[in-house]
C-alpha cells in the first residue's frame, strides 16, 4: 500500500492508504518527490472534471521523481533507465507517493531545474506549447494576448512566448499584481480595474500591432468585446471560462477578419499527441530553459499532507506562479 490524497464526501481532503500502482509493459513507476497543482485539480475535486478512463481517481497532472520500475516495452523503447530523475505528464494520480505512467509521458529534468521546478513543467509547458505553437501557430514578431497574467499557466506562456520573439500583452486585476509579474517580461500589462482591455486592443490594432493569438482562460462578457479587435486571420483560443460561459459576438466581424475561435484542452488529447508535444518541448524549449530564458515561477511549496491549504491558495487566487506539493517517503 501507498498513500494518496483522496476527496471526502464533503469535498475535504485526506492523506490515506490506497493500493500500489500496477505497472504495465509500456509504463514506468515513478517515486514522486514533488507534484504541482493546476486549476483542473480544483475542478476534479468539485466533481466537474473526471480523470480519463484507467487513471487513478485522485488528483495530480504533473510530477517529478525517480524511475524505480520499468515495464519490458518501456525498457526497450525508452532512452530512460532505472534511477533517472524525470518529470511526467499524467491523466491523473499525481497526489501520491508513486504513479505509473507511459514512458513517453516522461521528460528528463532540465539540468538547471530543481525537482520542485521540474514538477511545474509538464502540464503548464505542454499546455503552453500546444496553444502557442500547435493551435496558435504563433511566429516571431506576432503579438500574443495572454489573459490572467498572474496564473500559473501565464507564468510559463509569457516567458515562453518572449523567448521565441513574440510581443506579449497580459491582464491583471490590480497594480500590485502587475508589479509581482514584472519578471515575466510582458510588453504591456493591462490593469483591468483601470483600463478597458477591449479599448486597449482597439488602440493596439490601430497602432499597427494588433493581437495575432489570444489564449483565454476567462471568457465571459469581455471576450465578445475583445474579439472584434484582432488582426486578420487571428486565433482566439479558449482554454477555460472562469469569468463566465456566455458572451455576445459580432459574427460579421469574425468572417470579415477571418478570425478563428478554437476550443482547446490538453487533458482530452490522445496519448500519442501528448507524447508528440512533450518530445517537441524537449527539442525546442529545453535549450531555452537551460539557457535561463524560461523558468517555472514557484509561488509556494507545501508538504502534500497540507494539500487542502495548497488548494486554498488557488481557490482564493493568491498565487503568482505555481504551487507545488512535496512528498516525503518515510
Amino acid at each position: 500500500m501507498m498513500k494518496a490524497i483522496l476527496v471526502n464526501e464533503d469535498k475535504t481532503l485526506r492523506w490515506d492508504s490506497v493500493p500500489n500502482p500496477q505497472v504495465k509493459e509500456d509504463e514506468v513507476l515513478i517515486k514522486i518527490e514533488a507534484a504541482a497543482l493546476n486549476r483542473a485539480d480544483l475542478m476534479q475535486r468539485e466533481g466537474d472534471y473526471p480523470p480519463p478512463a484507467g487513471c487513478p481517481e485522485w488528483m495530480g497532472l504533473e510530477v517529478a521523481g525517480e524511475i524505480v520500475e520499468m515495464g519490458e516495452e518501456a525498457r526497450a523503447a525508452s532512452s530512460m533507465n532505472l534511477g533517472d530523475k524525470v518529470c511526467a505528464l499524467l491523466g491523473g494520480g499525481g497526489y501520491a507517493e508513486y504513479v505509473a505512467v507511459r514512458y513517453d509521458m516522461c521528460m528528463p529534468v532540465p539540468s538547471n531545474c530543481s525537482m520542485v521546478e521540474a514538477a511545474a513543467i509538464p502540464e503548464a509547458f505542454a499546455t503552453a506549447y500546444l496553444n502557442l505553437f500547435m493551435e496558435g501557430g504563433i511566429k516571431e514578431g506576432n503579438t500574443l494576448l495572454m489573459n490572467a497574467g498572474a496564473s500559473g499557466l501565464a507564468s510559463v506562456i509569457i516567458p515562453m512566448a518572449k523567448a521565441f520573439g513574440v510581443r506579449v500583452i497580459t491582464t491583471v486585476l490590480r497594480e500590485d499584481i502587475a508589479k509581482s509579474i514584472s519578471h515575466l517580461g510582458a510588453d504591456r500589462v493591462v490593469v483591468t480595474t483601470k483600463e478597458d482591455i477591449s479599448e486597449v486592443l482597439k488602440e493596439e490594432l490601430e497602432a499597427g500591432h494588433g493581437v495575432d493569438v489570444a489564449i483565454d482562460c476567462l471568457g465571459g462578457e469581455v471576450m465578445g468585446k475583445c474579439i472584434h479587435y484582432l488582426t486578420h486571420g487571428a486565433r482566439w483560443i479558449m482554454i477555460a471560462a472562469l469569468a463566465g460561459t456566455k458572451t455576445e459576438i459580432d459574427l460579421k466581424n469574425i468572417y470579415v477578419r477571418n478570425v478563428r475561435i478554437i476550443g482547446s484542452t490538453l487533458r482530452s488529447r490522445a496519448p500519442e499527441v501528448k507524447a508528440q508535444i512533450l518530445a517537441s518541448i524537449v527539442r525546442d524549449v529545453y535549450p531555452k530553459i537551460e539557457a535561463g530564458l524560461i523558468k517555472p515561477t514557484i509561488h509556494a511549496v507545501l508538504p502534500i499532507e497540507r494539500a487542502e491549504e495548497a488548494h486554498d491558495i488557488l481557490y482564493q487566487g493568491r498565487n503568482v506562479g505555481k504551487v507545488v506539493l512535496i512528498v516525503s517517503h518515510k
